[in-house]
């Protein structure tokens, strides 16, 4: 999953993880400052705050080695201590932010969160907080041999596919695939997009198509359900009832549970499978999943 980024930054960005305790499943840097994005001037990205996710195993231990290394990156919490702060990392989506942090002549942010939190999200999109994040290409600086996270790291990356196929026509383009894919997390379905968001959806997939492919070419490659033309740029996904049935009986857990609580009247209680068999069956079945999805990041 580790992906090329903006020239000379390798090294910069082994110099800030050198800062942090090193007990880490997983860190990866994302965003602006990482990925050049359509519009921005040249060299604007190695200006820009550079944004960083730590997954850790044990958030207690690791904050209290953090606090001794390095007590100003927190706000007043940390004179509640590491078991506070992992409480407060709990809530919401699961992850600690410490922001606008000096940081080797750059400023920083980066977010904490355990490594169960993260597979939990990422197998299940409960907020697709940070699993809408590595649907997108991102730097991966450090990930440790932890079967079940690299497995879950996939699972996103098939799932992010099947809702986007779900929301788009029978035949598109990569850049349509992509354009979906990075708006989950944003508002849905790119056909719907407007204003800010719109935009911002464009602007991320517009200059980083190469690093999307990185990310999806295989998985394409490798699903019965899309006949991938790669030299063309093109795609076409079985559009039948049958078709969007498996499609939907593969999403995630929670995204799931929210289409069958659009769809069932209350009272009613039938199975999920029942459910998504009739959503297969409507034409608006990829507005139910635009609906359905979980908050915008």
């Amino acid at each position: 999953m580790a992906l090329p980024v903006l020239s000379s930054s390798a090294v910069k960005f082994r110099r800030v993880l050198a800062q942090f305790p090193q007990e880490l499943s997983l860190a990866f840097a994302y965003g602006s400052g990482v990925f050049r994005q359509a519009g921005a001037p040249a060299g604007h990205g190695e200006n820009n705050m550079l944004d960083f996710v730590f997954a850790v195993d044990d958030s207690v231990t690791w904050h209290m080695m953090n606090l001794l290394k390095n007590k100003s990156h927190y706000s007043f919490l940390k004179v509640l201590g590491p078991k506070q702060i992992s409480n407060v990392q709990s809530y919401g989506a699961g992850i600690y932010y410490n922001t606008l942090v000096p940081c080797n002549g750059r400023m920083i942010k980066y977010g904490v969160i355990s490594t169960d939190t993260l597979i939990d999200d990422l197998l299940h999109w409960k907020t697709l907080y940070v699993a809408g994040r590595l649907q997108k290409p991102v730097k991966i600086l450090t990930q440790n041999e932890n079967s079940k996270l690299q497995a879950a790291l996939v699972s996103n990356l098939k799932s992010a596919v099947t809702a986007a196929f779900l929301m788009l026509p029978e035949s598109f383009s990569e850049e349509d695939l992509y354009m979906q894919i990075a708006g989950l997390s944003y508002t849905g379905d790119f056909r719907m997009v407007v204003g800010e968001d719109r935009l911002k959806v464009q602007n991320i997939v517009k200059t980083n198509v190469p690093h999307f492919q990185k990310l999806y070419s295989s998985i394409l490659q490798d699903c019965p359900q899309v006949v991938y033309k790669h030299h063309l740029g093109r795609l076409e996904i079985d559009k039948s009832p049958e078709g969007q049935f498996a499609q939907l009986m593969a999403l995630p857990r929670t995204l799931q549970q929210k289409i069958t609580s659009l769809v069932d009247p209350p009272g009613k209680n039938r199975d999920v499978e029942e459910i998504l068999l009739q959503v297969a069956h409507d034409p608006d079945c990829g507005i139910v999943v635009h609906q359905g999805r979980p908050g915008s990041v």
